[in-house]
């Protein structure tokens, strides 16, 4: 994938540009009908589609107080994306400059910048620009000037008729309702991260886990599931996790951390990256009297994990 930073690298890619824009936390399925949409532009009429988002979320900026739990972070959006053969990205650098710009300004740089700028397809109710002034009927207005489509894609519903949202992806998950955020993103739930140093308890008592510090995105209820991992796009690994506080060996442990043991793996994988899926929960996170009694757990928990899957 090839990710640009400015928005004057797109006259770099040397061909008319189908943009799809929008803030794609979790790349839902809402999110991945406009993706399609300007995918399905630029193999009909010519020319590249290019997924463009903002980093940081803009909420980060603009109401820092209210920022919800990531469902993907920027690194995780660009192997999502990846993986549905998105070839060209632009994140633009959110800040406090870029949000006091006007709309229409906003979309005659884009404009300015491609060769030529044939499609901008967004979300049919997104907002964007100072004052969220921008809307599809000024994009329209501006495409009809400078020659460019424009495309409002309307909401994508779930089963049930609910709009699919990234508030609606982020209540299923910390739900604990994953099967209906697989339903929504149109994929499993995973999260990304990175694999830190931790106190290495788990070596004493025959169970090592990889400590996790996730890039800020949304978990599942705390407690013990089988998972499957991928490390450095290696074949998917199978574990066991905890998430949670580790009641028993940190009793005024505050923060939840993710630990995950890998089976029949023992590599040094500090700084490596690592993305998780849940793929079954199997108990609540609960404090034991004794490390004699976690490690007997945690042999249950292990094959209670290899026995479904």
């Amino acid at each position: 994938m090839r990710v640009l930073r400015q928005i004057g690298e797109l006259a770099s890619l040397g061909e008319a540009a189908h943009l799809a824009i929008g803030v794609f936390d979790g790349i839902h399925l809402g999110h991945r009908a406009v993706i399609r949409a300007a995918v399905e532009s630029a193999s009909a009429g010519g020319g590249v589609p290019v997924v463009v988002t903002f980093d940081p979320h803009p909420m980060a900026v603009l109401r820092p107080e209210a920022v919800p739990r990531l469902l993907a972070s920027q690194a995780h959006q660009q192997k999502i994306l990846d993986g549905l053969g998105i070839e060209n990205l632009l994140v633009i650098s959110f800040d406090q400059e870029f949000a006091m710009q006007e709309a229409e300004d906003f979309i005659r740089q884009l404009a300015a910048a491609c060769l030529p700028l044939k499609q901008v397809c967004v979300g049919a109710d997104w907002k964007f620009g100072r004052g969220r002034r921008g809307d599809v009927p000024l994009l329209e207005r501006i495409g009809e000037e400078l020659g460019f489509s424009v495309v409002g894609v309307e909401p994508v519903r779930s089963k049930s008729g609910e709009v699919i949202s990234s508030t609606l992806v982020r209540r299923a998950v910390c739900d604990g309702k994953l099967d209906l955020a697989k339903e929504l993103l149109g994929r499993d739930y995973t999260v990304l991260g990175d694999v830190v140093e931790g106190r290495k308890l788990g070596r004493t008592i025959g169970f090592p886990t990889a400590n996790l510090a996730v890039h800020s995105e949304q978990l599942p209820p705390s407690g013990v599931y089988a998972v499957r991992v991928e490390l450095d796009n290696r074949l998917p690994l199978r574990g066991v996790a905890n998430l949670g506080t580790r009641p028993t060996v940190d009793p005024e442990g505050a923060r939840r951390l993710l630990e995950v043991h890998l089976f029949e793996f023992d590599d040094d994988i500090y700084g490596h990256s690592m993305e998780v899926w849940f793929e079954r929960f199997l108990r609540a996170e609960q404090k034991f009297d004794s490390l004699d009694a976690l490690q007997e757990q945690i042999a249950i928990d292990v094959q209670a994990a290899k026995a479904g899957g």
